[in-house]
Formats: structure tokens, C-alpha cells, sequence
């Protein structure tokens, strides 16, 4: 490269030295993506079925629940949440290809009412820029433990695990063997549910695929880790897909299910899956606990965690993804499970 001589020299001095500063600055530096402070108001739920005020349906028990709004632009696409601390410090992914972090407020009956402390990062690669191919950043499933985040992607299908840092999520530090073969994963259609489970896995990886059918017609899914890991199947109930999961304590796989129809609109569905049916080569399956349509205040229902509240009651947690559209909504629910 030349420069012109005369007065454009001192400019081509200030280039090179500028390039000189770029090129021995740390890897990603320049382009890490900032982690962005998120106001939200959230209107508190008090009815789950629409003009009725029953609170107990089959085993659940409905204690409340938020519509979350935002000014911000990235605010939304919810697709999957853990909490970092029972009912209150939470980490989420949005298909959109962010991080979001936050606090869940609550009155002193111990139902939500409000968000506190949200936050947004985009993801990053290896080099610490931001991912902006929807392709590479469709984060739909979410695991949490040991401060690891285990994050199952749609589209260009992986599972990857991330050290977890509100204050700056970094690129994966490894990729996991997910087994199932990759031919069988449809392109949006890929691992929804990423949970550590008890019972006889101790712990291990198990995910589940939204809606990757075998011959059969049942869903993919497969333990990752532990003593027993392999490929088994869902067994398909209707024409619901599989949006999110988590183990119970007793072993038990509790799944989060969506249908959409022109003429019925969405619905939302949980089904608890028998533990010992999760192994591999079989298929898994386990009884219906909850139905809701548009009646009840469901949306496009994404994300589900399970947890133990400071009284001892067994917490399930839900939260929706508006596709950023101004037709749907983010929403927060939560229930308690009764187990007699």
C-alpha cells in the first residue's frame, strides 16, 4: 500500500498506528458485545382461566402470573429460562440470539409481581463478535448447573455449553455429541428441551427435539451423559410439539407442549413423563396434567423450570415467546405442583 506525499502523511501515520493498536488488542475485544440494561413493566395475572377465578386445576395450582412489556427493541422471543436462585435470579436465552438475566419480585403472599434488574447480551463467536445470523444463534433449549449454562441450538443444530457471567457471556467453551443423527433433525425442528436429570441418570444431559419424528412418528430425544446415555424416543400425542422440560424430584420428565391451528389457535399442554421410561431404545410417556386453548392466558408457551419455593411446594414455571410480533405476548406463569 502507498500514501499520497504532503499533508495526507500524518493521516497515513494515525492509520497505521490505529491498525497497529487494533491488531494487538486481546481477541474479541473490539467487538464484545455489551451487556444492556432492559426496562420492563410487567401487569400482574391473577386469573389463569379467563374471567374465572378457580385457582386448582387437576394438580396444579395456579399462583399467579405477569404480562412483560418493553420499549427495547431486543426485549422479547423468550425461548427458554432457569432460575440461578429459586423463584427469584434467572438466566434465559431468546431465539433471537441473546442472553437475558433478571430478578422476579414478589409480594409478601410470594406471587410475582414484576422484573427487576433485566438485562440482554447478544451471543458471541469465538472471536467475541456478535452473532447476527439467525441460523447460527437459534437458542431454544437451556440447562443450568455447576455454573454452566447448556444451551440446545435449532437451525444449525448443536449443543454447546457456556460459563455463565451476567456481567459478560463469553462463546461456548465446548461442544457436546448430541447422538441423535443429524440427518433426523429437522431444520426448525431441533432440541427445545435441555435438562439435567435424577433418578437412575444421575444428573446427566437429556434433551428432546420439538419435532423430529422417527418412522414411527415419535419425537427424538437422548440422554447425553451418565451411565445409561443413548437415543430413546417421545411418544406424540396429538398434534402437540415439545417446546421445553425438566425433572421432577422423583425422576419424572415434565414437558412443556404447544399446538397451533388457523381455526383453533394455540394451545398449551403439560404431560408428565414416567422416569423409568427415559432410557435408551424406548419410548417415552406419561399422562396429560394440564390443557389450555385461548380461553386461559397462554400465548406461544416456550420455556418451563421446575423448583422447590422456601416452603417446601414444588414450583412450575412457564414463559412464552412473542415472536416479536404485536399479535402475541411475553408472559410469565407460575404454578405449584401438588404430588398427593
Amino acid at each position: 500500500m502507498s500514501f499520497p506525499r504532503g499533508g495526507f502523511r500524518p493521516l497515513a501515520f494515525a492509520v497505521i498506528a490505529l491498525l497497529a493498536a487494533m491488531a494487538s488488542a486481546p481477541a474479541g475485544s473490539a467487538g464484545l458485545a455489551p451487556v444492556e440494561p432492559i426496562e420492563v413493566s410487567a401487569r400482574p395475572i391473577t386469573e389463569f382461566h379467563i374471567g374465572h377465578s378457580d385457582k386448582q386445576f387437576g394438580s396444579l395450582e395456579f399462583v399467579g402470573g405477569l404480562e412483560m412489556t418493553s420499549p427495547a427493541r431486543d426485549f422479547g422471543a423468550l425461548s427458554a429460562f432457569r432460575f440461578l436462585q429459586a423463584g427469584s435470579d434467572f438466566i434465559g436465552v431468546a431465539d433471537t440470539g441473546y442472553w437475558f438475566f433478571g430478578t422476579l419480585a414478589r409480594d409478601a403472599d410470594r406471587r410475582p409481581v414484576g422484573v427487576q434488574n433485566f438485562k440482554m447480551q447478544q451471543m458471541v463467536d469465538k472471536a467475541g463478535l456478535p452473532i447476527d445470523k439467525k441460523w447460527q444463534a437459534d437458542a431454544e433449549g437451556l440447562a443450568v448447573k455447576d455454573g454452566i449454562a447448556t444451551v440446545g441450538f435449532e437451525r444449525n443444530h448443536r449443543v454447546a455449553q457456556f460459563r455463565i457471567d451476567p456481567a459478560g457471556m463469553k462463546a461456548p467453551y465446548r461442544d457436546l455429541d448430541f447422538l441423535v443423527p443429524a440427518r433426523e433433525l429437522r431444520q426448525n425442528r431441533g432440541f427445545e428441551t435441555v435438562a439435567h436429570a435424577g433418578g437412575q441418570h444421575q444428573g446427566g444431559l437429556v434433551v428432546v427435539s420439538e419435532k423430529s419424528l422417527d418412522k414411527a412418528g415419535n419425537i427424538y430425544a437422548a440422554i447425553l451423559q451418565g451411565p445409561h446415555k443413548g437415543v430413546f424416543t417421545v411418544k406424540r400425542n396429538g398434534d402437540f410439539d415439545i417446546t421445553d422440560g425438566a425433572f421432577l424430584p422423583d425422576g419424572d420428565l415434565l414437558l412443556l407442549e404447544r399446538s397451533f391451528s388457523m381455526v383453533g389457535g394455540v394451545k398449551m399442554r403439560l404431560r408428565r413423563i414416567h422416569g423409568e421410561s427415559v432410557e435408551k431404545g424406548a419410548v417415552a410417556d406419561g399422562p396429560v396434567l394440564l390443557d389450555a386453548d385461548m380461553g386461559y392466558q397462554i400465548d406461544n408457551m416456550e420455556g418451563l423450570d421446575v423448583w422447590t419455593r422456601d416452603d417446601g411446594a414444588l414450583m412450575v414455571s412457564l414463559i412464552s415467546d412473542d415472536n416479536h410480533s404485536i399479535l402475541q405476548r411475553n408472559l410469565y406463569l407460575e404454578f405449584i405442583l401438588h404430588q398427593d
